[in-house]
């Protein structure tokens, strides 16, 4: 039988000056990828380098998580942009994380698209291909992870590009794979042992259910964490736990 493993993915390095967000150094430990915000949404030099580094301290991957120029909706807010547009801004922020990966002695590892820029891309072939491109010039086996079956999955496979499908262990789906907008009153998770239930299911089985009962098949590489909540370390213990007891190893994609 084929040993089953996931890795697990938290957005990282959210503060800027003096705004802190998150509990990096606490969820670190636990997670085994790391998407380091890259300044157009969140984070400054000051901590891609401390995040970077502390990636590097707990052997966790080094992701960038670049997203749209809208620090004062952190990335939220959705902009008319084109497919050039996306292409350079996101080698832009990738590069920067880049940079602090080698002075630090790492590598990068994987790029994954933040908030508006990644639900927009999942289901705009144009600002999917713009992200494609920009991971593909960053050349280097950078693996790119997407929405499980969204047509981000299907322009970085036909690219060549090494991808990861990606699912989320807190929020809800749509009958069509997407995820629920966050404008909708059901569309967060909040319970600890639904999130797990359906982590449980989405890698053991490689399917979810979605808001109106539908299953819907999903291939799950690698589960998203956030770590922007003060419950989100015990959450993922409790995760870690199940994985553990269901046999799942828990590894970097």
């Amino acid at each position: 039988m084929h040993e089953q493993r996931v890795d697990l993915n938290a957005d990282m390095g959210e503060s800027y000056g003096a705004w802190h967000m998150g509990s990096d150094e606490a969820l670190m430990p636990w997670i085994t990828s790391a998407n380091i915000a890259c300044g157009f949404h969140a984070g400054d030099p000051a901590t891609i380098a401390a995040t970077v580094s502390l990636a590097l301290q707990h052997g966790v991957a080094i992701g960038a998580h670049p997203s749209l120029p809208d620090l004062q909706g952190f990335g939220r807010r959705t902009m008319q942009v084109t497919e050039d547009e996306v292409y350079q801004m996101t080698l832009y922020q990738a590069g920067a994380v880049r940079a602090f990966a080698d002075a630090a002695g790492g590598r990068l590892h994987h790029l994954k698209a933040h908030g508006a820029l990644y639900n927009m891309a999942v289901k705009d072939a144009a600002l999917s291909r713009g992200l494609v491109r920009a991971v593909k010039a960053l050349g280097d086996e950078v693996q790119i992870y997407v929405l499980a079956g969204s047509i981000m999955e299907t322009l970085a496979r036909e690219a060549g590009l090494v991808v990861r499908c990606e699912v989320f262990a807190d929020r809800r789906y749509m009958p069509d794979g997407t995820l629920a907008p966050r404008q909708r009153p059901d569309a967060l998770i909040t319970d600890e042992g639904e999130s797990v239930v359906q982590v449980l299911r989405m890698v053991g089985e490689g399917s979810l259910v979605a808001v109106d009962g539908t299953v819907v098949k999903v291939q799950a590489d690698t589960v998203c964490i956030h770590g922007d909540k003060p419950t989100a370390v015990p959450f993922v213990q409790a995760l870690r736990r199940a994985l553990a007891g269901a046999s799942v190893q828990v590894l970097p994609a």
